[in-house]
This record gives structure tokens, sequence and C-alpha cells, in this order.
């Protein structure tokens, strides 16, 4: 599991399950994208990116399935296993 927050830039949040590949992407204005398949290696270059925005437009958005995003237990679990770790 990837869940990253970025400080700065369009992108948010990014929620990545390596289990069933779902990426998920938050970005500034609330607006919520997803994407299934995506493997593991895409999602770790999107959050080491530069630009994150940029990369997704480049290498995500046209590239993959998109899909629903997940809501629920799934991220309420890690949001809170990230809190857990950090003290938010």
């Amino acid at each position: 599991m990837i869940n990253k927050n970025f400080t700065t830039g369009e992108i948010e949040h990014v929620l990545f399950d390596s289990r069933c590949r779902h990426l998920q992407v938050q970005w500034r204005n609330k607006r919520v994208a997803a994407y299934c398949p995506v493997p593991e290696e895409i999602a770790r270059r999107l959050c080491n990116a530069p630009n994150p925005a940029t990369y997704f437009e480049d290498r995500i958005a046209e590239e993959y399935p998109k899909v629903q995003p997940k809501k629920g237990q799934d991220q309420d679990d890690a949001m809170k296993k990230l809190n857990d770790l950090f003290g938010g």
C-alpha cells in the first residue's frame, strides 16, 4: 500500500492498493480520479516524480482504465494507520 500526501502542487493525496492495483489520486480542488489496474512501479514513480501532476497526465490518465474511487473502510484503515504512525 502506498499512501502519500503532497504539500505542494496540484495533487494533494495518492493512495495505491497493491493487492488490487487500484490507484486513487485526490487533487487540491477535491476532485478524485481512480484507475485500475495500475502497476505498482507506475504508482511509485508518480509519488517520486518532480512534478506528479505532469507525470499523472503523461503516464496514467490516458494509459489506464478509469474506475470508481474507493470509499469507506479500506481508505479509513489506511488513514488510521498513517495517523497512528505519525500522530495525526
